[in-house]
Formats: C-alpha cells, structure tokens, sequence
C-alpha cells in the first residue's frame, strides 16, 4: 500500500476537512432556501441554468473518471473521449424530450412512466427499482472509490474512510436535499474543473512536455488514430452500455425536472453534455502522461495512483481536496435521488401514505440517514464485487428506456395503458437476465433494450385505439 510522508498525510487529512467543512456551511445555507418537500425533493424548480449545466458535470465526475478513465487514455490514449461522447450523446439525446419533461412538472422517473402510461401502483414499483437501482450503485461505488484513492494516500483502514465519506455526504444531504446538493455541487463543480485541467497540465509537464509524450508513447495512442485505440469491439460496448445507462438516468433527469425556466432544460442538457469532454481531457492527457513516465504498469487503473507518488507535496494535498470534492459531489448527487423515489414513489404513491410539509421532509432525512448505512455496509463488506453495480446501469435501461422514449413517441397517436410499460419494463429485464445468464458476446443490455421495445409495441397496438376527443387532448398536451 502506497503511503505519503507524515506532512502529506497530515496535509491531505486537513485539507480534505477544510472542503468538507465548507461544503457542509454552504448546504446548510443553501438548504435554508428548501422551504418544503418539493424543495427537497426537487428544488422547486428553482435552479438557474449556469447551475444546472455544473452540477450535472459534478454529479457525472466522479470515481470513474478519477480511476477507469484515466486507465482507459493510459492504454487506449484518446479513445477515453468516445466513451465520454457516449455520455454526450445521451444528453443531446434527452434535450429531445427536455421542454416536455420540465413542463410536466416531474419530480422522479416514474413520474413519467405515470403521465404516460396511466397510474399503476405495479409500473410505479417496477419503474421506482429501475431509476433507484442506478444512483444506489453510484453511492456505494463512490464509497469504495474513497476508501481505495485515500487508503493508499494516508493508510487509514477502507473501513474508517467509508464511514467518513457516508457522515460527509450526509451532512451535504440532510439540510436541504436537492436544493442544497445542487447549489453545492455548482460551487465544486467550478472547483473540479479548474483542477482537472491544471493537474493536466502538470502532469504533462512532468512528463516532460508534450514533444517528451509524442517521443516516448506510440503514436497510435496520440495521433489522430488514438481515438479508435481502443478498438472497435471495445467502443461499440461502450456505446451499448453508456449511452442507454445515460438516457435512463434518473440523476440527470432530476437537474432537468428543478431548471427555473422551461427554456433552460434543453440548453441545460447540451451544455452540461459538453463539459463532460473536460473530463476526456483530464483523463486522457493523464493516461498518456503516466504511459510516458510508467510505460510497465500491469493495471492501467493504477495509474492515476501512480501519478500522485510523483506529485509535490503541495500538490498532493491540493489534488486530495479534488478528490473529496469530487466524489462527495457524486454521492451527495446519488444519495437524494435514491431518497426522492423511496419517498416520492415507494412511500408516498405505492403506500399511498401522505403526509404534511414536515412530516414529508422529516421522513425524507430518516430514509437518507437509513440508505447511507446501508450503502456503507455494503461498500464494506463488498469493497471489490463492483461488477453487480455497473449491471445497476444495464438492467436500468433495460427496463425504461423502451417505455420512456417509445411512451413519448407513441402518447399522442397510440392509447397507452399500464399493462405496455409494466410489459416493456418486465420483458427487458427478463430479456437482459436471459441474455447474461447466457453469457452473450453483445451487452445483454442490448437484448433487454430490443425485446423491451417489442413488448411495449405489441401491447400498444393490441390496445383500442383512443377516442377522437381523447386523442385530440392528447395532441394538445
């Protein structure tokens, strides 16, 4: 285990609460302005387009671009930006059905499979599992990505470093839900992204410059044909795996769903996609950088570990605070969305349990604190069997990316019941648990996605047509 000189520990360790602390204030100030449960659940549609377009970078930056990213432009050089364009296709994809979505006022994704399908406790508990199942990865995820980047930093146990980042984010959460997340995650957004690109920038330099890189790194990584380095079998799973994780992410959903103006939400959605390539640069210019230094690394996701034995104290310390800032931003981002279907969705519209303002916000905090633990102990007891989470991502848009964008496609020509989303939502996760129990050469995302799309199909057209009236209001809305 890698371990810093006393200085660094100390230094890291008093840097990392310093962010922490000041992100705790601002939640607390900026949760003062949640008023009630739709504040905190989704920001009362007050979020300003310059916040939404950072605080989507911030919640989509976080573990995996400080690790598997930068390993991806380590071995595969530039390739690392088609897997961030697959993230960028998504949001450009989204700001399709953006303007819809803010006017309907949603809170959750199954909100939406709702307002298309009809009201059906069962499609509203199929579609709360799939949207909750994505951002519950993301948390766990983002504590053992802590645990691991900071464990080799200081050599505190994985097991204390858990419990600190779950206390952190927390503590980010409780004062104001999505409210405080957002506008704290817009303040270490600009943060993130200043590092990003200076951390770059050194690493190259201590590689000895680009013309240092070009000399020592073959040129199939950084020339022009480094952006298909990674090959086309690997790129074409990346597309098949990100791209539907991406539309179904109910993370991004929200940030749509709390703009303050409906003409934010579409600009919002391509912006924040385009701030998502300053992660391709940090992650490949890093890669190549450490390839230049550290050809031999037998894990290329050892790389952006190797990097900080190679750092300045000062910069240690100041690159710790980047990751705190970073992950806390993911988890923070991921524990509310988690907590708003539990309560919006599980309590509120399956149990049909209503409560008043405080009673709603009361419990919202009881489930936050609940799904934290829980979070915790399993990054704990599981810190290395990740691989269940990234199918959080398959089964997710497995189950909701045929009845969303089909339902939008299909609401104002076709009469859609809740027996087609519960169809679509069920066959594509039987159809994407077939396809891995199968072990298939193609994601079996992919087979869920296409068997989903044929079963919300046959349902639609097997279901009578609307009446003229009622597909003229349809039309209308």
């Amino acid at each position: 285990m890698l371990t810093g000189s006393t200085g660094q520990i100390a230094g890291i360790i008093i840097a990392s609460l310093l962010v922490i602390g000041f992100g705790i204030g601002m939640s607390v100030y900026f949760g003062r302005k949640a008023k009630n449960s739709a504040d905190w659940l989704s920001a009362g549609e007050s979020l300003p387009l310059i916040v939404v377009i950072i605080t989507q970078f911030a919640t989509a930056t976080g573990g995996g671009v400080l690790i598997a990213h930068v390993g991806i432009g380590y071995r595969s050089g530039w390739s690392v930006f088609l897997y961030e364009g697959c993230v960028l296709v998504g949001f450009l994809v989204l700001m399709w059905i953006a303007r819809w979505l803010r006017e309907q006022r949603f809170t959750t994704v199954p909100d939406i499979i709702t307002e298309l399908y009809g009201r059906n406790r069962l499609a509203i508990a199929i579609a709360a599992l799939a949207a909750l199942v994505v951002p519950f990865g993301w948390l766990a995820t983002q504590f053992v990505a802590f645990a691991q980047l900071f464990g080799q930093l200081t050599g505190v146990s994985p097991t204390a470093l858990i419990l600190v980042i779950m206390v952190a984010s927390l503590l980010f959460v409780l004062p104001g839900g999505l409210t405080s997340v957002a506008w704290t995650d817009f303040v270490f957004g600009i943060f993130m992204i200043a590092m990003s690109l200076g951390v770059a920038a050194y690493a190259i330099h201590l590689a000895g410059g680009w013309g240092q890189i070009t000399a020592t790194v073959p040129q199939r990584l950084w020339g022009w044909e480094g952006f298909t380095a990674a090959g086309w079998d690997q790129i074409w799973l990346w597309v098949a795996a990100i791209l539907p994780g991406t539309l179904t992410n109910q993370l991004y959903y929200q940030r749509v769903f709390a703009t303050k103006k409906v003409s934010d939400a579409r600009r919002g959605l391509g912006l924040s996609g385009l701030t998502m390539l300053i992660g391709g640069i940090y992650a490949g210019c890093i890669g190549l950088a450490v390839h230049s230094m550290n050809p031999g690394l037998v894990n290329e996701e050892d790389a952006a570990g190797w990097l900080l034995t190679q750092l300045p104290t000062w910069l240690v310390i100041v690159f710790g605070a980047f990751l705190v800032s970073t992950i806390i931003s993911t988890t923070g981002a991921a524990l509310q969305s988690v907590v708003a279907n539990l309560t919006r969705d599980v309590y509120q519209n399956i149990a049909g349990k209503q409560a008043g303002e405080r009673q709603t916000v009361s419990l919202s905090r009881m489930i936050t604190v609940g799904v934290s633990v829980l979070a915790a102990v399993l990054a704990i007891l599981f810190p290395k069997a990740l691989s269940w989470l990234v199918a959080t991502y398959a089964y997710s848009a497995a189950a909701l990316a045929a009845p969303i964008f089909l339902g939008y496609l299909l609401h104002r020509r076709r009469r859609l019941t809740p027996a087609a989303a519960i169809a679509g939502m069920v066959a594509g996760i039987v159809g994407c648990a077939l396809a891995q129990l199968a072990d298939t050469t193609v994601p079996y995302a992919v087979y869920g996605i296409a068997i989903s799309t044929v079963a919300v199909l046959g349902t639609a057209l097997l279901t009578p047509a609307r009446p003229a009236v009622e597909n003229e209001r349809a039309v209308q809305a």
